[in-house]
């Protein structure tokens, strides 16, 4: 049977070609408990469909089952697409009337946040359709409907099988209104006195363009937060947040975060939990104090004066000598300067 001697520089001679084969590794090794998609759209950072993932700008606003929904007071709207270059998502109201279907009357509400950190893009139009003449953007408030590319009203309802029954029912064109989110950010449906609505995205581009080929849905603008994420990222981690503080953190693996970056700490990490497994393999037990931190892991080591026996199962062997804890520091200290 080898002496503990002999075993403490089998372990040290594991642990370096451990961390020398770890030193040639990218830091991008980590797991964490974020997913990065939901179905074929790609979730990256400010969004997260797991809570303490992405920003807590945007906690709970999306969520996954079979498809990905972005969630308001008024109801789940499917995600279409989301562009993380331009900064965009567009989604669709399932409740929403368009060119070919008529739905009820209904209202699309955000929170206050939603309306701050991802509001309605310039370039999407809410057309309010069959409004009374009584309707306030028909009189007190008419400067809040706009031209709209050149459309009109009876365009609209004239092109529009969905849209059609309301020129059929009055032998007219009644009246309606093409706003910004604004609109009916302050003013409900009831409000407004408009029996439907529908949405235009990339109004910019619809001129001369009929309503049959408009694109509709919801397009949102959202803003990264500067939270000195791209430092996480480059170090392999995910940014993501203390689910009670909301503060940002770096999350290296489904067990670690950090506040900015991984990578070289999650290495140490790692080298602490082979180390504590060879130490329990050669019959030593690590005081559990002691495993918070691989810092507090090696001051236990040294302040024994490089002798594990007060955490020792088989207390009756030879210590370690100083010799194999500063050569555990040293290569740990490695692991800080890569």
């Amino acid at each position: 049977m080898p002496t503990v001697a002999q075993a403490a520089q089998l372990i040290t001679f594991k642990l370096s070609i451990f961390i020398i084969a770890t030193l040639q590794l990218p830091p991008a090794l980590s797991l964490t408990p974020c997913r990065t998609s939901c179905g074929s759209i790609a979730i990256n950072y400010p969004f997260g469909i797991d809570d303490g993932c992405g920003a807590p700008q945007f906690r709970s606003m999306l969520n996954c089952s079979t498809d990905l929904f972005f969630l308001t007071p008024s109801g789940g709207y499917k995600v279409q697409h989301i562009d993380y270059d331009k900064k965009t998502m567009t989604i669709y109201d399932p409740a929403m009337s368009t060119c070919s279907i008529l739905q009820p009357r209904h209202d699309f509400i955000m929170t206050e946040v939603q309306s701050v950190t991802i509001p309605p893009t310039p370039d999407t139009v809410f057309a309010l359709l069959n409004c009374s003449i009584d309707s306030p953007v028909l009189n007190h408030y008419k400067n809040l409907c706009f031209d709209f590319s050149g459309h009109s009203c009876d365009e609209l309802y004239g092109a529009c099988n969905a849209f059609r029954v309301f020129h059929l029912l009055t032998n007219s064109s009644p009246p309606c209104c093409f706003t910004g989110y604004d609109t009916v950010k302050f003013m409900k449906m009831n409000i407004l006195d408009c029996t439907h609505y529908t949405t235009v995205v990339n109004t910019d581009n619809l001129r001369g363009i009929g309503p049959l080929d408009w694109v509709y849905g919801i397009k949102l603008s959202f803003t990264v937060p500067k939270t000195g994420c791209e430092r996480c990222s480059r170090s392999g981690g995910t940014c993501g947040y203390d689910t009670e503080t909301e503060v940002m953190t770096c999350l290296c693996s489904s067990s670690t975060n950090y506040t900015r970056e991984c990578g070289k700490y999650s290495l140490i990490f790692a080298c602490q939990e082979l180390l504590e497994r060879l130490f329990e393999l050669n019959g030593f037990i690590i005081c559990g104090e002691h495993r918070a931190s691989p810092a507090n892991f090696l001051t236990r080591l040294l302040s024994a004066g490089g002798s594990i026996s007060a955490c020792d199962r088989l207390s009756s062997h030879s210590p370690w000598t100083f010799f194999h804890v500063a050569i555990l520091l040293v290569l740990s200290l490695l692991l800080v300067i890569q």
